[in-house]
C-alpha cells in the first residue's frame, strides 16, 4: 500500500488537545447566524486540520454558511483555513470543488474594503495552484494601482509569488516590465522595498539598472529598501568579480544612513566584500560609532564580536581606534567590558600604551567613587589589564605601580591578590622600582585585609628589603601589625596573668572571668585581657578588628597558622639579611631575640585551647625550623634562604616569558603559500579606469592570494566527506558535515545510478542526543544517472556527542511500494566543540571545586612512558596543559597535570590527569568536570576510545 507524502506547512497555530471538537458540532455552529459561534468554529476546525485530522465534509458547509459572510474575522479566518486544506487529488490535479472559491477570491480582490483585498493577496502569495489562481491575475494586477499602499504591497509580494511559480513566468509574462513601471511611480516605502525585492528575486538585471538609475537618491530611500540593496550588492559582488569598486562606492555612501541596521549592514558587507584598508577603516569606524550609539547590551556585544574578527584579520588597521574601542568601558555590563579589554589589549603598540594606561588608570580611579555591585569584579578586571600592559611594555610600568598599590587593601580579595601578583612581577623585572615599590609596600601593608595577600606581601618584604634601613622598616611594620606579645593572656584568681595550663581551661570557653577584678593602668577594672577577648572572638569578628588591632595580630587569632608560618620565614629573611648590612652585633642580636619572640609566641598560640583548632603540622614544623635557624645559622643555609628562593622565582618568570615567545612563534610559523606559488606583481598592473578605492582592493586581493589567505578547501573537503550509502545501492549518497558554532549543515550529494526516474525521492533524517531538525528536506524527482545536492540544517544546544540517522526514501513508476535505502550513522565529534583555551591556576581551581559532574577513568593504555602518554591524551582530546612543561621533567616515576578546554557554547572542560608508573605499566586516573553532563560524559568516552594509543 502507498503510503502517503508529509505535506508542507505554512501555518502553526498552538492547540490544546485536552478538548477535541466533534465535526458535527462544528457543522452545526457554522450554520448558524452566530457570528461568534462561526468564529469560535472555524478556529476549531483549523487547528483540527493542523493537529491532522480531515474533515472533508466540513468544505460544502464552509462554501453554503460562510463564504457570503461580510465579517472580516471570518473572511481572515475563511482564507487561512482554504490555505491548509488539500487543494489536489492523490494524482496532483485540482479538486473540482475548489472552482466554488475563485469566484469569492475574485469578489475580494475588488472589495471596496482594503483589508478584505490585503489579506486576499497575502493568501494568494501562499497558493500553488496555477488552476485557481490563472484567472484571478488580471483582478491581482488591478490592484498595483489601488489607492491604499496595504493593498498596493501585497499585490507586489503576490506577483512575486506567482512569477516564482514553476509555469509563473508563462502566468504573468511582463511581470518585471510591470514592476519597474510601479516602482518608478510608487511613493510609499514599503510598496517600492517589496516592489525592489521581486526584481532583486526575479529580474536581477532590472534590479541593478533601477539602483545606478537612482544612485544619487539612494540615501532618501526607505531603511527595508536599502537592506534590499545591500543584499542584491552582496549577491552581484559574489558572482561577478568585475566592477567591485562602484558596488563599494554605494556601500561607503550608505554608510551615512539615518539607519542603524543599515550602517551595520553596510559594515558587515564592506568587510565581506574588500580588503582594502579605506574601506575596512571605514567598516571599523562605523562599528566603533554604533558601539556609543546603540544602548542594548545584546547589541553592543555583537558589535564587539565583529570588531574582533577585524581585529585578527585587519590588525593595523584597528590600532589606530584602540581608545574608540575603549570607549565601551562606559556600560555597566561585565561581559561588556571583559570583551572590550580583551580587544584593546591585543591592539597595545609603543605609539598607543601611555593612552591606554592612562584611560585604565582613570577607569581604577573610577571603581572607588561609584558603590557599583560589580565593582570589585571590573577592579580586578582592570588590575590584570595594567598587569598586561606592564609586562609587554615596562616603561609603563613606574606609572601605574603606586597607583594599583592603594587596592592592596581592597575588600574584593581576588583583585587585591592580581595588584599584589603585578608588584612582585614589576619589582623583580623593574630592578629600579624596587627601592619605591619596598617603602609603599610598607607604608601600605597594614591596609591590607586578606590572608592570601599578606602572604604574597609578606614575601616580597622577605626578599627585596636589601638596604639597612629597608630591612629595618621592614621588621618594625611586622611587629606594629602584630602587636604587643603574647597573643593571648589568662588572670588567676589572684589577678596575675600567666599561662594557664591546657587541662584546667576548656576546650570552647567563651569568656574567662576572675573574682577579684584587675586594676588597669588607667584605674579601671578588669577580668579579663584583650588580647583573650580578641582571640576568643568569631573569625568574622577578627576580620572586623584588623583596622583597630593590627592586620596580621586578627588573621592569626582568627586561626590562621600557615600566615604565622609565612611571617616566621619573613622574619628569618629579614634577620639572615640584617647580619649582612649591620655592623653592630648588639642591633642584629636583639632583632634575633624579637623575632624568636614572634615565632614562640605563634606556636604558643597555636597549642592554646582558646582558638577552635590547633596549628596544623606543617605550620608548625616550619616555624619551628626558623626559630632553630636563627639559633645556629651557616653559610650554607643563608644561601638557600637569601639567593635560592628568588632565583626560584625568576626562573619561573623566564619560563612564562619564553612559553608565550613560542606561543607567538609557533603562530608566526604558519605556512600560507608554497615557495614555488606565483606572485603578482601589482606595480605592474594597468590603472586605467581604477578609483583608489578599487586599486586598493585589487592590490589586496593580489597580497591575499600571494600569501595564501585565498586558500582552496577543496582538498580538506575531500577528507570530510562521510559516505551514507554502498557503491552497489541502486542510490548513491554521501554528505559534507560543516560543523559553525550552533549550526550543522549536512550538504548531501545524492545520485541516482538505475535507468528509472525517481519520485517523491526524499531524505529522511532523525536525531540523537541535543541535536535538532530545523527543517524537513522536500521531495525530488531524480532522473536516471543525475544526481542531486540537498542540504540539512541541524541546530546545536550543548557539547555532545551526538548522532544523525536516516534513509532515502523514493518510488518509481514500475514500483507502487515505496523503496528505502538505510543510510549509514553520522557521528558528531565533540571535538568539533571545543578548542584549547586558556585559565589561571585558581580560576581552575575554582571551578574544580564549583563544577558538579565529574567523569573518572581508569588509565589503560600499553604506553608505559608518562609524558608520552600525556602529550597523546592533550592531541586526542583537543586541550591544552596548563602545566607548565618544566614541572613535568624528569623522571620520578609519577605524574599530574591540568588540561583546559572551552567548547564553541562557553562552557569549560577540566581534566586531571594523574598517573603512575609501576612495574613498565602506567596506572592512576584521568578526572574530568564540568558544568553540565553532556561535555563530562563525551569526554569521557573519547578518552576511553582513544587512551590505549590507537589512532
Amino acid at each position: 500500500m502507498q503510503k502517503p507524502m508529509e505535506k508542507s506547512c505554512t501555518l502553526l497555530v498552538h492547540f490544546d488537545k485536552g478538548a477535541p471538537s466533534v465535526a458535527n458540532e462544528i457543522k452545526e455552529a457554522l450554520e448558524c447566524n452566530d457570528v461568534p459561534a462561526k468564529i469560535d468554529a472555524l478556529k476549531k476546525a483549523i487547528m483540527l486540520l493542523l493537529s491532522g485530522e480531515t474533515i472533508p465534509q466540513l468544505f460544502i458547509t464552509i462554501i453554503r454558511y460562510v463564504l457570503p459572510s461580510e465579517n472580516h474575522t471570518v473572511q481572515k479566518l475563511l482564507l487561512l483555513y482554504l490555505e491548509i486544506i488539500d487543494k489536489t487529488d492523490s494524482r496532483g490535479k485540482v479538486l473540482p470543488e475548489m472552482i466554488l472559491i475563485c469566484q469569492n477570491l475574485r469578489n475580494n480582490l475588488q472589495h471596496p474594503n482594503e483589508y478584505i483585498r490585503g489579506v486576499t493577496l497575502r493568501f494568494l502569495c501562499r497558493l500553488n495552484e496555477t488552476e485557481i489562481i490563472e484567472p484571478l491575475i488580471p483582478s491581482i494586477t488591478a490592484n498595483l494601482e489601488h489607492r491604499h499602499p496595504f493593498v498596493r504591497r501585497n499585490a507586489v509580494l503576490a506577483i512575486m509569488s506567482i512569477y516564482k511559480l514553476p509555469e509563473g513566468q508563462h502566468l504573468l509574462e511582463q511581470a518585471p516590465e510591470i514592476i519597474e513601471k510601479v516602482l518608478s511611480t510608487e511613493q510609499d516605502h514599503s510598496c517600492k522595498r517589496n516592489a525592489f525585492l521581486m526584481l532583486f528575486n526575479c529580474a536581477q538585471d532590472g534590479a541593478l539598472s533601477y539602483l545606478f538609475t537612482h544612485i544619487d537618491r539612494i540615501n532618501d530611500w526607505g531603511e527595508q529598501q536599502q537592506m534590499v540593496a545591500l543584499e542584491l550588492i552582496r549577491k552581484v559582488c559574489r558572482s561577478r568579480k568585475d566592477g567591485k569598486g562602484k558596488y563599494i562606492k554605494i556601500i561607503i555612501s550608505l554608510l551615512n544612513a539615518p539607519s542603524s541596521a543599515v550602517i551595520y549592514e553596510c559594515a558587515g558587507t564592506l568587510v565581506s566584500l574588500s580588503s582594502a584598508p579605506t574601506a575596512i577603516r571605514a567598516a571599523a569606524s562605523t562599528y566603533c560609532k554604533l558601539l556609543q550609539s546603540q544602548s542594548d547590551n545584546n547589541v553592543k556585544l555583537i558589535i564587539l564580536d565583529r570588531l574582533n574578527e577585524l581585529k585578527n584579520s585587519h590588525k593595523e588597521i584597528l590600532l589606530d581606534m584602540v581608545m574608540d574601542v575603549l570607549r565601551a568601558l562606559s556600560s555597566p555590563n561585565l561581559d561588556i567590558r571583559r570583551k572590550t579589554l580583551d580587544i584593546a589589549l591585543e591592539l597595545l603598540t609603543t605609539r598607543n600604551v601611555d593612552e591606554v594606561v592612562l584611560m585604565l588608570k582613570k577607569e581604577m580611579v573610577r571603581t572607588q567613587s561609584g558603590e557599583l555591585e560589580k565593582n570589585g569584579e571590573y577592579r580586578q578586571m582592570l588590575v590584570q589589564a595594567i598587569h598586561t600592559c606592564a609586562i609587554k611594555f615596562p616603561e609603563v610600568a613606574s606609572t601605574v605601580v603606586h597607583i594599583l598599590m592603594d587596592f592592596l587593601g581592597d575588600t574584593n580579595v581576588a583583585s587585591a591578590m592580581d595588584v599584589v601578583v603585578f608588584v612582585r612581577e614589576i619589582i623583580e623585572t623593574n630592578p629600579k622600582l624596587r627601592a619605591s615599590i619596598i617603602t609603599r609596600l610598607l607604608d601600605t601593608f597594614y591596609q591590607i585585609r586578606a590572608a592570601r595577600v599578606c602572604c604574597c606581601a609578606l614575601w616580597i618584604i622577605g626578599e627585596y628589603c636589601l638596604s639597612l634601613s629597608e630591612v629595618e622598616s621592614g621588621i618594625v611594620t611586622i611587629k606594629q601589625c602584630l602587636g604587643d606579645l603574647p597573643f593571648y593572656a589568662e588572670f588567676t584568681e589572684e589577678g596575675e596573668a600567666q599561662d594557664a595550663p591546657k587541662s584546667s581551661r576548656p576546650l570552647n570557653a567563651a569568656v574567662t572571668s576572675s573574682r577579684r577584678p584587675t586594676v588597669l593602668a588607667d584605674g579601671t577594672y578588669a577580668t579579663q585581657s584583650a588580647a583573650l577577648e580578641t582571640a576568643m572572638s568569631s573569625p568574622t569578628r577578627a576580620q572586623g578588628l584588623v583596622s583597630s588591632v593590627g592586620n596580621l595580630r586578627a588573621l592569626l587569632l582568627s586561626g590562621d597558622f600557615f600566615l604565622g608560618a609565612v611571617v616566621a620565614c619573613t622574619l628569618t629573611k629579614l634577620v639572615l639579611r640584617l647580619e649582612e648590612v649591620q655592623p653592630i652585633k648588639i642591633e642584629v642580636n636583639k632583632a634575633a631575640a624579637w623575632a624568636l619572640l614572634i615565632m614562640v609566641s605563634v606556636l604558643q598560640l597555636g597549642q592554646s585551647p582558646v582558638l577552635p583548632h590547633p596549628i596544623d603540622n606543617d605550620s608548625h614544623e616550619r616555624t619551628i625550623l626558623c626559630v632553630r635557624l636563627l639559633g645556629n645559622t651557616g653559610d650554607d643555609m643563608k644561601k638557600i634562604w637569601l639567593q635560592s628562593c628568588r632565583q626560584s622565582f625568576v626562573k619561573m618568570l623566564a619560563e612564562k616569558q619564553l612559553q608565550e615567545k613560542e606561543e607567538i612563534k609557533a603562530k608566526a610559523q604558519i605556512s600560507h603559500a608554497q615557495p614555488d606559488d606565483l606572485i603578482d606583481f601589482y606595480h605592474l598592473k594597468s590603472r586605467k579606469g581604477m578609483s583608489q578605492l578599487e586599486l586598493e582592493d585589487e592590490v589586496q586581493d593580489d597580497l591575499k592570494r600571494a600569501t595564501g589567505e585565498f586558500t582552496n578547501d577543496g582538498a580538506n573537503r575531500l577528507n570530510r566527506i562521510l559516505q551514507l550509502t554502498g557503491f552497489s545501492d541502486p542510490v548513491y549518497a554521501e554528505a559534507y558535515i560543516t560543523v559553525h558554532q550552533y549550526d550543522i549543515v549536512l550538504d548531501v550529494t545524492v545520485i541516482n545510478r538505475t535507468k528509472n526516474t525517481l519520485q517523491n525521492l526524499c531524505l529522511e533524517l532523525a536525531t540523537m542526543g541535543d541535536l535538532k531538525l530545523v527543517e524537513r528536506p522536500q521531495n525530488y524527482t531524480l532522473a536516471p544517472q543525475s544526481s542531486k545536492q540537498i542540504k540539512a540544517n541541524i541546530k546545536v544546544s550543548s557539547t555532545e556527542t551526538g548522532v544523525i540517522f536516516g534513509n532515502i526514501v523514493y518510488e518509481t513508476s514500475n514500483v507502487l511500494e515505496r523503496i528505502v535505502v538505510v543510510l549509514n550513522d553520522i557521528h558528531i565529534d565533540i571535538m568539533d566543540y571545543i578548542s584549547p583555551a586558556s585559565c589561571t591556576d585558581s580560576a581552575f581551581r575554582a571551578m574544580w571545586a564549583e563544577f558538579e559532574w565529574e567523569n573518572k577513568v581508569a588509565v589503560n593504555t600499553v604506553i608505559q612512558d608518562e609524558e608520552e602518554f600525556l602529550n597523546h591524551i592533550i592531541k586526542s582530546t583537543n586541550m591544552k596543559c596548563l602545566t607548565p612543561r618544566l614541572e613535568l621533567e624528569g623522571e620520578c616515576g609519577f605524574l599530574s597535570a591540568n588540561l583546559y578546554a572551552k567548547s564553541v557554547f562557553g562552557e569549560d572542560a577540566l581534566v586531571n590527569m594523574s598517573i603512575e608508573k609501576q612495574e613498565g605499566k602506567l596506572s592512576g586516573f584521568i578526572r574530568i568536570r564540568s558544568k553540565t553532563q553532556g561535555i563530562a560524559l563525551s569526554l569521557g568516552d573519547k578518552i576511553t576510545l582513544k587512551q590505549k594509543g590507537g589512532a
